[in-house]
């Protein structure tokens, strides 16, 4: 097997067809220590990818290993690997706590009160274990689940979509939750639809779409990529082609486009700029700005520029 003197997991070559669908195409990559994130539009194939990775599919083709031993039909391996799917598995009826005492059964797991005590402080859920999880927010429940899937004190962590349903201040504490995991030399495999989900916690991302690795890198060597074309910005305004003389005199605009509906596309490299300026000249000149977004920002648009290149 080709890779990295250290790394942990190590895909080759692996495909996955369902009949006529290609899941996932010939995606090679490895992954080190630390916090890597698996990026990339719903339908990407990343579910796929992770399934494949913790041996709960079959690879149709390459072949994957994870700390140096195959993944599929090797059940002593899965007990030094944690996994979370992306959908929801929980019984209402049951507590927080059962469900990881449930999960920990499951691993084999002795002495049992240890080690479920342990993952409920990881994930900061002391307080709430004894309730009903049907009477969970979606964060709270996502956040047991993950008790679940760490409670046998895995190696290897593989969490698909775990940021579901999460709000922002739900993020900061998983993403705290993250690092002290990584700090104590577990590696962590991360997916996600949203890149600025885990833009600050991951240390490396791989990026997918239509079942092909379009990227690998760090944020700063992903976000290079973008430096070289203009993001686009919609804006929408009740006077149209007043704004439009305005925003030409703007030194950072590099284009203009009137849409069919009668918005605008600002076309820029310098996207804070523009978000800033938009604004400033809208109420300068007394034009109503009922809506702006910047629609280079979804990973759709960033995989079919990388790929185009």
């Amino acid at each position: 097997m080709s890779g990295q003197p250290n790394s942990v997991i190590d895909v080759e070559n692996v495909s996955k067809w369902f009949g006529n669908v290609v899941a996932v195409n010939e995606v090679s990559f490895q992954v080190q220590s630390g916090i890597t994130a698996l990026l990339g539009p719903n339908g990407a194939g990343k579910t796929t990818m992770l399934h494949l990775i913790a041996g709960l599919a079959k690879c149709s083709d390459g072949q994957i290993t994870t700390l140096g031993e195959p993944v599929r039909n090797n059940p002593s391996l899965y007990k030094r690997v944690g996994f979370m799917p992306e959908h929801e598995s929980v019984y209402g009826f049951y507590t927080g706590r059962q469900m990881v005492e449930f999960s920990a059964k499951l691993f084999g797991m002795n002495p049992l009160r240890e080690s479920i005590d342990n993952a409920i402080q990881i994930v900061g859920m002391e307080d709430a274990q004894d309730r009903k999880m049907g009477g969970y927010s979606r964060g709270m429940r996502q956040r047991m689940r993950l008790a679940s899937a760490i409670v046998h004190d895995p190696e290897v962590m593989i969490l698909d979509e775990p940021l579901n349903g999460t709000d922002p201040r739900q993020r900061i504490e998983f993403q705290r939750v993250m690092e002290r995991l990584a700090s104590q030399g577990r590696t962590i495999l991360i997916s996600s639809h949203i890149l600025e989900e885990v833009e600050t916690m991951a240390g490396r991302i791989l990026l997918m779409v239509s079942g092909k690795l379009a990227a690998a890198g760090d944020f700063r060597a992903i976000r290079a990529k973008l430096d070289e074309q203009a993001y686009q910005v919609r804006i929408v305004v009740d006077k149209p082609r007043k704004m439009a003389s305005a925003i030409v005199a703007l030194e950072d605009v590099d284009s203009l486009n009137f849409e069919d509906d009668g918005s605008l596309i600002v076309h820029s490299r310098k996207i804070a700029s523009i978000q800033t300026n938009l604004p400033r000249l809208a109420k300068e000149n007394g034009i109503r700005l009922s809506r702006m977004e910047a629609i280079d920002e979804s990973l759709e648009s960033l995989f079919e520029y990388i790929v185009e290149r």
